[in-house]
């Protein structure tokens, strides 16, 4: 996607860059598109979108943007011309190595800002994460003083994982009620990674890839950069609809289905067992390979059962692989994850595990291994702050945002937010000007089904939910008001 003639993406890229300086606001706006356009992600001949149409993404006047505008005319990095609008000036391109290259931008480009930039005084809803568990600090003194001289007596390279660690994973699913072996299991920096070493075995350029709609704005970026070809599939209450799947197997012969059965992210629903089994005997008719990802698995005793993974459903010539992790369960600075697939399989995703980077950190691995057998004890404890978590979100919007809509999920981390009546890239927008950012559904599903749709994540202590919401309230507040391109002087 182009972001110079996108008016949404140029403001998803640099909305949050207007807040928090000194200057006018017309003047700030010049100098983030300056900035864009000194960086190449803004290449020489690109056409800036039209005034209106950047000033109602932004939701500021249409004024303010012609103001931006002109200022950049007067510096120099771009030219307008009847006809032809306002482009990137060619000499804005000077001094730059034909080998620079822009970085590509994708649906989860708002989502991860926030990581990039670090923490400030803007309340960030972007991602919804814990602190580490206070378990990591004595497993990783008794780690160092128990086991790390026998790790370093050895060379560090295990493409596959610790041996340890595997074993640990494949009782973990024997366990969930999937019969597994260690030689089944390769051990990946995260469920992050595990995602991209199976993109990067089975996807082809043009290739198709059916997904939930909506779905982790990651994997649009991960299927696109190897030239996939996404297919959504809406959701209902049991997980992903199984007659819209034949349907989509059928017209677009997919090389890959990739679904979360378990605490869908954004929706937090769970895909019933019936439903797992559907979804497992469809893609086997049709020959597609079934990856999910499991990464959200937060157990909670007083919640709804848990399935065994799909896998467990699979007919015997089906291809499923399944992905796990520690990151949202334990911390997610421990990046370690992991795949669990057939042998023949498994040895092919080592391999390129290999050329990736030779094997994930061998002491993370360890500490991962200690935990592992406690891992539905701490999920557990993890997922009873969150349901208290949820409750108190769910009761600060109903007092203070009634107009909102949702429902409220089994699981995950997050409220899916209906906002009627409005786009959420614009609320967006207002609501980094009152100190808090969000993600829209435009990330989440790029169709534009889910535009009127916010993620919110309720993974915050109470203070800061209140203070979010009270912040979230007042955008709101101002965006009825004034609408979504608020008459505001040029400052």
């Amino acid at each position: 996607m182009d972001r110079s003639g996108d008016a949404a993406a140029l403001a998803d890229l640099i909305g949050h860059r207007l807040t928090g300086r000194s200057g006018g606001l017309y003047r700030r706006l010049a100098d983030e598109l300056a900035a864009l356009i000194g960086a190449a992600e803004l290449p020489v001949g690109a056409r800036l979108p039209a005034e209106r149409r950047l000033a109602e993404a932004l939701a500021v006047s249409r004024s303010t943007v012609v103001a931006a505008y002109d200022e950049l005319r007067a510096r120099g990095p771009v030219e307008s011309r009847r006809g032809s609008g306002t482009t990137v000036a060619r000499a804005a391109g000077r001094g730059r190595s034909r080998a620079d290259k822009r970085m590509p931008s994708g649906s989860g480009e708002s989502l991860f800002h926030r990581i990039t930039v670090g923490p400030g005084e803007m309340i960030s809803l972007t991602y919804a994460v814990d602190p580490g568990l206070p378990e990591l600090s004595s497993e990783l003194v008794e780690l160092a003083s128990a086991e790390l001289p026998e790790l370093l007596g050895h060379v560090g390279y295990h493409p596959r994982g610790l041996p340890v660690l595997r074993e640990r994973i494949a009782e973990h699913f024997t366990g969930s009620g999937l019969p597994t072996s260690a030689d089944e299991i390769v051990v990946t920096t995260g469920a992050h990674q595990a995602i991209a070493l199976v993109t990067q075995m089975y996807l082809r350029n043009g290739a198709a890839v059916a997904i939930e709609q909506p779905s982790w704005p990651g994997c649009f970026d991960l299927f696109g950069a190897a030239g996939g070809r996404v297919v959504g599939v809406p959701l209902d209450d049991a997980g992903i609809r199984p007659d819209l799947l034949d349907a989509a197997f059928a017209e677009h012969q997919p090389a890959m289905l990739f679904v979360m059965p378990t605490f869908h992210n954004p929706t937090g629903r769970l895909m019933s067992a019936a439903r797992r089994r559907q979804v497992a005997e469809l893609a086997a008719r049709h020959g597609v390979v079934v990856v999910e990802d499991n990464a959200y698995s937060a157990w909670d005793p007083s919640g709804p059962e848990i399935p065994p993974p799909l896998a467990a459903y699979a007919p015997e010539d089906a291809e499923v692989l399944t992905i796990g992790s520690v990151s949202k369960a334990v911390w997610g600075g421990l990046r370690i994850g992991w795949i669990r697939a057939s042998r023949p399989l498994a040895e092919r995703l080592a391999r390129h595990k290999a050329l990736a980077d030779l094997g994930s950190p061998v002491i993370d691995q360890a500490l991962t291994a200690r935990l592992l057998p406690r891992l539905g004890e701490l999920t557990a404890a993890r997922a009873r702050v969150a349901t208290v978590r949820k409750k108190l979100m769910g009761e600060l919007l109903t007092e203070r945002l009634p107009e909102w809509e949702w429902s409220v999920p089994v699981g995950g981390s997050a409220l899916w937010i209906r906002l009627p009546g409005t786009d959420a890239r614009v609320f967006a927008q207002v609501a980094l000007r009152h100190g808090v950012e969000v993600v829209a559904g435009q990330a989440m599903d790029p169709t534009g089904d889910h535009n009127d749709y916010l993620r919110v994540p309720f993974a915050y202590s109470e203070q800061v939910l209140d203070d979010a919401v009270a912040r979230l309230a007042r955008a709101w507040q101002e965006l009825r008001r004034h609408g979504p391109a608020p008459g505001v002087p040029v400052v």
